[in-house]
């Protein structure tokens, strides 16, 4: 079945970026490429994309499934590691559909539509919602109050990594009261009410829509789990994104945390960092965040080429999520003595825009 119509109410993601690079009114530093390379990084591959969804997706469904079936028949510590691995797979969801609703992963554009909606429902991900607000994030990147998807200050404490990395109960009881909240039509708050202004009601309602359909649909998983006797099927559909959130922690918060805001230049607020190819591909390639802000309609699949062009344009790269933690640590415990002290990236002496 082919589709053109967007995720969200807007245009896709990536030709949005494209056309506010236009007419924008920040005027964001790129690193200039060599001529035709942009064109080449362009290229969507639908076999490069099936290779990061698909393998994802069962990276999902097969601890998933040991876990559901070896919880009825035995042994239970195979159900415990299913149960494990699945949760610290499945908390990265939000990076596949993130991916997915910049409409880049898929030359086909029916399939990008398909996986999104696929990767939303297994995530309780409102990706209306987060595709209206990821439009502005990178348009405005920390720039409050255009840009309020990222809170500023960001803080971080070791309790706060204790609690995911073994069940991220914060995060779902913040994530299921607004997912009933939506879907009752209700929206609060400086940054929900400035991407769905009351006077434009026609935005909202692919909001509410998936909030109704993500309720229901869980409710159904839970009736047939419990009907047919595999109760942990419907625990892990709705709970497991919070279970062993540690790896997906440590790797996520780097994005923008201690870098600067209302900078005009991409290597100042975003972080990119190296990482070994397992979790690179768990991360959807996010740890090239730099990257991915400076050209964002370049599918995921193509960053690391994206970053042998631009690195000596970049900051020095940490390797690895020890050293990039080292170094956020030292910017945090200086934010403490000095709250208005944002890092200050060296870069290197050159200029290069598009």
């Amino acid at each position: 079945m082919q589709s053109d119509a967007p995720l969200t109410q807007e245009p896709p993601l990536a030709e949005f970026t494209e056309t506010v690079r236009k007419n924008r009114a920040i005027a964001w530093y790129r690193t200039k490429l060599p001529p035709g390379e942009l064109k080449k990084l362009h290229r969507r591959s639908d076999l490069l994309a099936s290779f990061q969804t698909v393998g994802y997706l069962l990276l999902l469904v097969i601890p998933g499934a040991v876990a559901c079936y070896t919880a009825k028949f035995g042994p239970w510590w195979v159900a415990a590691l299913g149960v494990v691995l699945y949760g610290m797979f499945s908390s990265f969801l939000i990076n596949a559909v993130h991916e997915l609703v910049h409409g880049t992963v898929f030359k086909t554009k029916w399939l990008n539509h398909v996986f999104c909606h696929l990767f939303a429902f297994l995530g309780l991900i409102n990706h209306e919602m987060f595709g209206q607000s990821h439009v502005r994030h990178h348009r405005y990147t920390l720039h409050p109050p255009d840009d309020l998807e990222v809170q500023l200050p960001i803080k971080f404490a070791i309790r706060g990594f204790l609690r995911s990395a073994f069940f991220n109960w914060p995060g779902l009881k913040w994530k299921l009261p607004n997912l009933v909240r939506l879907a009752r039509g209700k929206f609060k708050g400086e940054w929900e009410m400035t991407l769905f202004p009351v006077e434009q009601p026609e935005k909202s309602r692919a909001v509410i829509r998936w909030a109704r359909i993500l309720i229901a649909g869980h409710l159904a998983v839970w009736v047939i789990g419990i009907a047919t006797g595999y109760y942990l099927l419907p625990l892990l559909l709705t709970f497991g994104p919070s279970i062993a959130n540690g790896p997906f922690w440590l790797c996520n918060n780097t994005q923008h945390v201690g870098l600067q805001d209302h900078v005009p230049d991409f290597r100042l607020c975003c972080r990119t960092f190296t990482l070994n190819p397992f979790l690179r591909f768990l991360y959807w390639q996010m740890n090239y965040h730099t990257e991915h802000h400076m050209y964002a309609a370049v599918p995921c699949y193509r960053l690391p080429r994206l970053h042998q062009l631009v690195k000596d344009d970049l900051p020095p790269t940490p390797h690895g999520l020890v050293a990039t933690w080292r170094q956020i640590a030292m910017i945090l415990k200086r934010q403490e003595n000095d709250p208005d002290y944002q890092y200050d990236p060296p870069l290197p002496d050159r200029e290069g825009r598009i």
